[in-house]
């Protein structure tokens, strides 16, 4: 039996986002935590197929597109990519609107987007920059120090829809042509925060690992390497690395309510992020651009033994 699923592909400041906008099986569950749990119990085959290799990389995230469990949200969302599931995804977000503004599904340009994390608020104008509300974001572990082979490392654990420990000052230069030794050391961070049990409050992995640099652009404030779960570093600014970034400065006393930051990528592209507090919380605003790079329909052939992707 040949299984067909069709996609819309784009990037956001050169990182790949691919929606899946029909021919997936139908989740079940009262909340986006529920059916994302469907999704890796019974269609994980599904999540591999899609993103890894021969159809994607590891590089590749993928958001499936359906109909939201919250009669408040517009579209629901659940972010995947080659390790598993993701609570939230900012440059998947703004792809994802270039993608409903491709199909004709953003009239006035906003959308409610319904994730694991909670509901995500976003605009896209005339321009085709998209401004996101992400969820509460905070710092939870500040000036915590790791050593590894490669030297010793002090940074936070914040979140910003997913978990991250930002390391601010290092010595290494953030640059593409580096990206497999920054890959080695970000990755052995990670691993030394695992053996330390070092987690989110209730026991959450913190499987991103953010390094920060001074800018090669004269209006931005940082540049950063960001490794993601799984075997791939972002090449965007990271929308949920940059949110919690703004938290914990913003916990720190060295970020103001309502100042524009610009956060920068290892490929130099670009978002904007601010934070408000509303209730107390913190929450992140982040501005940047998709473009679409293509339209497909996924064809899984029933006798192609690597059909579900290429497996660890």
């Amino acid at each position: 039996m040949t299984t067909t699923i069709s996609v819309i592909d784009s990037h956001t400041g050169g990182e790949p986002t691919r929606v899946v906008v029909g021919g997936f099986p139908a989740l079940t569950g009262a909340s986006m935590s529920e059916q994302r749990d469907h999704f890796a119990r019974e269609f994980d085959h599904l999540r591999t197929g899609i993103v890894r290799e021969p159809r994607g990389s590891d590089v590749w995230v993928g958001a499936l597109l359906d109909e939201p469990t919250q009669p408040s949200a517009d579209v629901s969302v659940i972010f995947f990519n080659d390790a598993g599931y993701l609570g939230m995804c900012g440059h998947g977000t703004i792809g994802l609107l270039e993608t409903l503004h491709y199909l004709d599904r953003l009239p006035n340009g906003e959308v409610k987007l319904e994730t694991p994390a909670g509901i995500v608020q976003a605009h896209r104008d005339g321009t085709g920059m998209v401004t996101l509300q992400n969820v509460s974001s905070f710092l939870h572990l500040r000036d915590l120090t790791v050593v590894t082979a490669d030297g010793t490392f002090t940074g936070d654990i914040a979140y910003g829809g997913n978990w991250f420990f930002l390391v601010y000052d290092q010595p290494f230069s953030l640059v593409v042509r580096d990206q497999e030794r920054l890959m080695a050391i970000t990755k052995a961070i990670r691993t030394e925060l695992a053996a330390q049990g070092i987690t989110g409050p209730n026991g959450e992995a913190v499987d991103h690992v953010e390094l920060f640099s001074e800018p090669e652009n004269a209006s931005s404030h940082s540049r950063n390497f960001v490794l993601c779960p799984g075997n791939a570093y972002d090449r965007s600014p990271c929308g949920t690395g940059t949110s919690a970034k703004l938290a914990a400065l913003y916990t720190r006393g060295e970020l103001a309510e309502g100042e524009i930051y610009v956060q920068e990528s290892v490929t130099g592209s670009q978002f904007e992020g601010s934070v408000r507090i509303v209730d107390g919380a913190i929450i992140p605003t982040i501005r940047g651009r998709a473009f679409i790079t293509g339209e497909a329909k996924l064809i899984f052939q029933s006798d192609d033994p690597l059909r579900w992707g290429i497996l660890e």
